[in-house]
């Protein structure tokens, strides 16, 4: 019997983005179960057993809100994020108080929702990162996560608590796009000015220690987030 990474429950109306992020999640290894409306995914749910909840905010017979708050009545611990076309604040701090893990502003990311995803079961203890691996190797370089050692040839580094975490971050996802705000979310626990001044400054540490590999660098993407680039020679 194949195992899934988790058992998803995506509720969104607009037919095309439902389908897409179906297929996508269950090409990553989630198993996920698609409805269009509240009141279908509220059926779904008292039938089922899910890991997490995906909803939109906006949909027929009954809204992401209301449709969160009635599945909290019937698993107060089940982990979920809302998907929305509005950016309001009000409506983020709603989601919030309701218990949503995540907030995320439609357009986004396929990858970042997979990466939110992740932080989310882990957090939750249902899933490891998507390597299972402590140990990373690239161009020179290994890096061991747990014992926060960087080395190469000549060198061996002892990093820091929060340089390790970042740098763990990048290479989970080698040569992908890793967004600010997911960055600042995992690591931080929260995106603001100062925090993401920080992290500038871990990531300028980390790539001077990266220097003498011209195979490997971490690159800024369009002011968007971050990329550990490793090229082959």
């Amino acid at each position: 019997m194949k195992k899934y990474k988790a058992n998803i429950l995506l509720v969104e109306d607009d037919p095309n983005l439902g389908y897409i992020l179906q297929d996508y999640l269950q090409m990553e290894g989630y198993r996920v179960n698609l409805q269009k409306d509240g009141q279908a995914g509220l059926q779904s749910f008292r039938t089922g057993n899910f890991d997490l909840c995906i909803f939109d905010v906006m949909m027929p017979l009954k809204d992401g809100f209301a449709l969160a708050k009635e599945i909290k009545e019937i698993t107060p611990d089940v982990p979920f994020i809302f998907l929305t076309a509005k950016a309001m604040e009000q409506d983020r701090i709603n989601g919030l108080k309701i218990g949503a893990e995540d907030y995320i502003t439609k357009p986004f990311s396929t990858e970042e929702l997979k990466l939110r995803l992740d932080i989310i079961l882990r957090r939750a203890g249902l899933a490891s990162d998507k390597t299972g691996k402590e140990v990373f190797t690239f161009g020179l370089y290994s890096f061991d996560y747990p014992n926060q050692i960087l080395k190469s040839d000549n060198d061996e580094k002892l990093l820091t608590k929060k340089e390790s975490q970042v740098l763990r971050l990048l290479c989970m996802n080698m040569n992908q796009l890793v967004s600010r705000e997911t960055a600042l979310k995992n690591i931080w626990g929260a995106d603001d000015y100062f925090m993401g001044r920080s992290m500038d400054v871990y990531i300028a540490k980390l790539r001077s220690y990266l220097k003498n590999d011209k195979c490997v660098n971490i690159v800024n993407v369009h002011g968007t987030g971050f990329k550990l680039e490793v090229s082959k020679n």
